[in-house]
This record gives structure tokens, sequence and C-alpha cells, in this order.
């Protein structure tokens, strides 16, 4: 019955139900923040990041339960009935609107670990989402551009090793993390702009994604290329939390991640830098493709 209100009341109750859920979460969080900060055992440690983890992973499936019981949103979802709550992966997806994040949480609830993405370092500092992100192992990152290494080339190698370190949190625990390749939400003037060779999809940033392969190694080898399609068109979160986005399609594949990927220096090794745009650059190919697939069907069906 709720879903018949005005499209404007859902969603200014979805935000407010959205807020509380977060505080409620954020509240036990912080508490486990804090005996992880302050326990001196690796082990202690790892157990509060799982208890932490827990808290993330029904935020979000209380999140997805209130969008169902909410918007008239119609969900397919393809491909994550083998994916496993104690397993380790990699995600790759396209970007198209803030509304991916709600689209991820849907399709991984309680099917695989509450993911991660990278953070850059300076946002540890805003209050209350900083020490929750910490909490949750969130990978804190400073990047350096190559105008800044090529005057302090000292620096050089230094975004690795950060990544490296924050990466063997990871060995111990169930962890999903997530990397937009694209780097930034698609948009027809950005794709103008940028002259992307494709027709849904901007030109992935491959440099990042092979940076955080070759910190985590091969222990975590399973990639899960996750194509996200709006057959309406993509709509603004406020659009989304008002019951105006009619439909999405979301499909999961799993791939192997070739061992080749994982031995060179994608920054000093031009061969390998080549092989590794290459491999992301025929795995772009084929998501584009399947897009204009899943449209096609969309308008027929």
């Amino acid at each position: 019955m709720l879903r018949y209100l005005p499209g404007p009341v859902v969603g200014a109750l979805m935000m407010l139900l959205l807020i509380v859920n977060t505080l409620f979460w954020a509240t036990p969080l912080l508490i486990f923040a804090v005996f992880k900060l302050i326990s001196p055992l690796r082990s202690l440690r790892d157990l509060f990041s799982r208890a932490s983890a827990w808290c993330g992973q029904y935020w979000a499936a209380v999140n997805t339960w209130l969008g169902d019981v909410l918007l008239p949103t119609r969900w397919t979802i393809r491909g994550v009935d083998r994916l496993n709550l104690k397993g380790q992966y990699l995600v790759s997806s396209n970007h198209q609107s803030w509304n991916d994040i709600y689209v991820l949480m849907k399709a991984f609830d309680r099917r695989a670990p509450f993911f991660k993405f990278f953070i850059k370092q300076e946002l540890i500092w805003v209050p209350v989402l900083g020490l929750c992100w910490w909490a949750l192992d969130y990978p804190f990152m400073k990047r350096y551009s190559s105008k800044y290494l090529a005057k302090h080339p000292e620096m050089r190698g230094k975004d690795f090793e950060t990544t490296r370190k924050v990466c063997a949190r990871y060995q111990n625990i169930p962890v999903t993390i997530l990397n937009f390749l694209e780097g930034t939400r698609f948009t027809p003037a950005k794709h103008a702009d940028t002259r992307s060779p494709y027709t849904y999809l901007l030109k992935p940033k491959s440099g990042g994604f092979a940076l955080a392969l070759r910190a985590l190694g091969e222990n975590v080898n399973s990639l899960l290329d996750v194509t996200i399609v709006y057959p309406g068109g993509s709509k603004g979160f406020w659009d989304f939390m008002c019951g105006r986005l009619s439909e999405v399609i979301v499909e999961v594949r799993e791939i192997t991640v070739p061992h080749a990927m994982y031995v060179g220096e994608y920054e000093n090794d031009k061969q390998f830098r080549k092989n590794f745009q290459s491999w992301i650059g025929d795995m772009w190919t084929a998501k584009d493709q399947r897009i204009g697939e899943l449209l096609a069907e969309a308008r027929r069906g």
C-alpha cells in the first residue's frame, strides 16, 4: 500500500528510514572500532573486524529490505547463486549513478562479504563516517600523480607499499573489494569528451586495479565482473528513492584472474602494462556488447 503514496512522500520516508538505519548500526560499529583500536593482538583485531563487517552486512540488508517494501523497482539479478559469504572477491563494475552502490548491496545481499572500496586518505577525518570506514577496514589510499612523482622520485613505489600493507589485513577475513574501472560515472558528455571507443562505457582506468591485484596476490583470484543496466535510463538517487526507477538488471560473471596479471609492475614494465590493458580491454568490449544485448532484450520484453 505504501508504494501508492506520492513519490516525494515515499522519497522522504525512504531517506528518513535509511538515516535511522545508518545511525542504528553505526553505534555498535563505533564501539567495535574503539576495541579494535586498543586491541594488542592481531587475532583480536581480526575478531573486531569480522564483527564490524557483520554490522555492515546487516546495515546493507535492512537498506535493501526497505527498498523492497517501499519501492516498485523490478529487479533481475543473475550469477550470484554460487557466491560464498566466507569467500574473497575482487569486483569490477560499470558505473552510471550513485544508485550503483545500492544496486550492488542488493545484488550481493548476504551472498558475498560486505564490499569495500579504496578511499582517499583525507576522508578518514570525516566525522563519524571516517571512523566507521576505518572499522570496516576500508583501504585508505594516498595516490601520487605523475607530476608529483616527477618532482619527488623518491616517492615512487610508495603507493604500492601502502596498498600492500592495507591488503595484508584481508588475508584472514572474508572480503569483497569493489573497483569502478571507469573511475567516474558515465555521462554522454564524458563519453564524448574522452572519445570512448565503447557505446555504453567510458575507457577503463586499469592502473589502480593492477596495483590492487599485485598487492593482494593470487590468494584473491576470483574477479566478479558486474554489469549494471537501467533499461529505462539511469536516474538520480532522489528519483530512485521516490520510486521512479522502474527496472534494474544485474549480471555477475565470475572470472579467474590469469596468473600473468599478478607478476609484473604496471608502472615500470611496458609489456606487462600493454598485456594488462589488453586483458581489461577485452573484458570491457564483452561488457559493452552485453549491455547492448540486455537493453535490446528489455525493449522486446
